[in-house]
């Protein structure tokens, strides 16, 4: 081999590792770029995960927090009283809802008892069984707030306690005991005998004293001339107070056209506080009550209020052939009282 091809074999063999070197520097380069381009990939894929899914604690705090804000807005309609009031009208003051009501069973003869009978030329009293319990006056009164005219006069002891107890009112009051007792509970018998002597208009069975509810008051003065008890002087406080203790006049002036009979300012009758009240409010007699009554179902219901106890009063429409399902309240203290006539007024002590 000459020199000259000698050097043209190391001319070659460093031209061959110059590009050798070269290459190998350009796939380093690239393996490089690959590296990075993987490395760039995976952060954005996880960025984009970490935008598009929280985490799991996020996840619950989130949800816990929707739970609670839905929680709570249940919670606040289950607790607000402003609708189930506005249905069910519960409240203090307000009626009984249907729910509150249960029924009681009355049967025929239950529309003849109670304290609001209506007794007069057009509805006989049928005197029945365990409506009144009678005491005789002679035997209970003390003679020294008022007085009776006899020892035979009866009157139903409810009525008769609260004739004591207004009486009692009135001497202290007035200081003053002039007034007798001179009427109360009649028989058929004695009635009838009343009527025939022409002593009476009404035949027997239909006189108010048969419920031994009523009864005829005088003046009886030690010093001056008695007579039939009149609203005037002292006496004039018996009759601004009697509705406190339930009793109402029972022929009142102005009504002889309801009730049948001339005015008697001397026949009281006990038919209850609030009734008496309400009557006297309303200028009723007791027949006008009685048919006003009958457009106030447990629905809407007369309210009267007597110092600071409030009472609603409604009708039920009796049965005719058979026993009544009276609507009461299932929560209140309440009386029932047949009206002699077609149906039962219920008393509702609110408070």
């Amino acid at each position: 081999m000459t020199n000259g091809d000698k050097r043209r074999n190391r001319k070659r063999e460093k031209v061959s590792k110059r590009y050798k070197v070269r290459y190998d520097r350009l796939v380093a380069v690239v393996l490089v770029l690959v590296v990075l381009v993987v490395v760039i990939t995976s952060c954005c894929k996880s960025c984009s995960d970490k935008e598009k899914k929280p985490n799991s604690a996020a996840t619950t705090q989130a949800t816990n927090t929707d739970n609670t804000q839905q929680s709570s807005i249940v919670d606040n309609l289950e607790s607000s009283n402003e609708t189930s009031s506005i249905i069910s009208g519960t409240p203090d003051g307000q009626k009984p809802s249907e729910s509150q009501y249960t029924t009681e069973v009355h049967n025929a003869a239950d529309v003849n008892r109670g304290n609001l009978v209506l007794v007069n030329a057009d509805h006989e009293y049928k005197f029945p069984e365990d409506d009144i319990e009678l005491a005789v006056l002679y035997d209970v009164i003390d003679g020294v707030s008022f007085h009776v005219g006899d020892m035979v006069t009866k009157l139903d002891s409810e009525t008769l306690d609260q004739l004591i107890a207004m009486m009692n009112a009135f001497y202290e009051a007035e200081n003053n005991s002039d007034i007798y007792i001179i009427g109360g509970y009649r028989t058929k018998e004695e009635q009838e005998e009343k009527y025939y002597t022409g002593n009476s208009q009404f035949q027997g069975g239909y006189s108010d004293y048969h419920t031994g509810r009523s009864f005829d008051m005088a003046i009886v003065p030690k010093d001056s001339t008695s007579g039939y008890y009149s609203p005037t002087g002292v006496y004039s406080w018996i009759y601004e107070n009697a509705a406190d203790y339930g009793f109402i006049v029972r022929f009142p002036e102005g009504k002889e056209g309801s009730t049948g009979e001339r005015t008697r300012d001397y026949t009281y009758r006990y038919v209850g506080t609030p009734h008496a009240v309400y009557m006297k409010q309303n200028n009723y007699s007791l027949e006008e009550y009685i048919n006003e009554l009958k457009s106030h179902t447990n629905e809407s219901p007369v309210e009267v209020t007597v110092g600071n106890k409030l009472y609603q009063i409604y009708y039920a429409p009796a049965n005719p052939t058979g026993d009544t399902e009276v609507p009461v309240p299932s929560n209140k203290t309440y009386t029932v009282s047949g009206n002699n006539v077609d149906g039962f007024i219920v008393t509702v002590s609110m408070n």
